[in-house]
């Protein structure tokens, strides 16, 4: 890429407090950029989405929330550093369905949540020609030269390429569980992920081979 085409993270800020973003909203560039490695246009939207989200439940970072995403793509990472849901804590569960969008809700002790879904709305952006050209993964989109002009749209866009659903979302409570030896490799796993004799790592999710 043209790296004269792309703005650093001190660039941007200076955007943000040009365009009027709040100082909260500036750390969150701060923080999730670095995490990231570099400002992805789709880590910016998703930056906009979570605080977003935090708004509509009421809440704020620290407060224990819950994310499903529908991508892997990028937007899992402001959930992991503004809103602290993570894969680890098994407060974000991600569903590669393709789709920039994510579900947030507050815990439940019940079998179900109410939350809210927020997307990325394709109608919405007809008025950034750029943004929608780059979303729709369209020839007329240059990553070498079009870049400042698509981070240009993002941050003029704010909530406005954005739409909202309310969701009810099923919830799993924890339930105690046995440990199980695989037969195969001899490791422990959670008895409820055997596979007959064996655990998924020895038979359906198998990813590599002993050398």
């Amino acid at each position: 890429m043209d790296h004269h085409d792309e703005y650093t993270q001190d660039e941007l800020l200076q955007k943000l407090r040009e365009l009027g973003y709040d100082s909260r909203f500036q750390e969150y560039y701060k923080s999730c950029i670095p995490f990231h490695t570099y400002p992805a246009p789709g880590l910016l939207i998703a930056i906009g989405m979570v605080d977003y989200a935090l708004e509509l439940l009421g809440a704020k970072p620290g407060d224990k929330v819950y994310a499903v995403c529908e991508t892997q793509k990028c937007a899992p990472d402001p959930l992991q550093v503004i809103a602290h849901c993570t894969i680890g804590n098994h407060r974000l569960t991600v569903v590669p369905v393709g789709r920039f969008a994510f579900t947030m809700n507050r815990p439940s002790e019940t079998d179900s949540a109410d939350g809210i879904r927020i997307y990325i709305d394709p109608i919405k952006l007809k008025a950034y020609p750029t943004l929608e050209n780059w979303f729709a993964n369209s020839p007329e989109f240059s990553k070498k030269t079009m870049t400042k002009a698509l981070l240009d749209d993002i941050l003029a866009a704010k909530r406005s390429i954005l739409s909202v659903q309310k969701v009810r979302i099923p919830v799993t409570q924890k339930k105690k569980w046995n440990t199980a030896i695989c037969k195969t490799c001899g490791e422990p796993v959670p008895e409820y992920l055997i596979e007959g004799d064996h655990c998924a790592a020895c038979g359906s999710l198998r990813y590599y081979e002993l050398i």
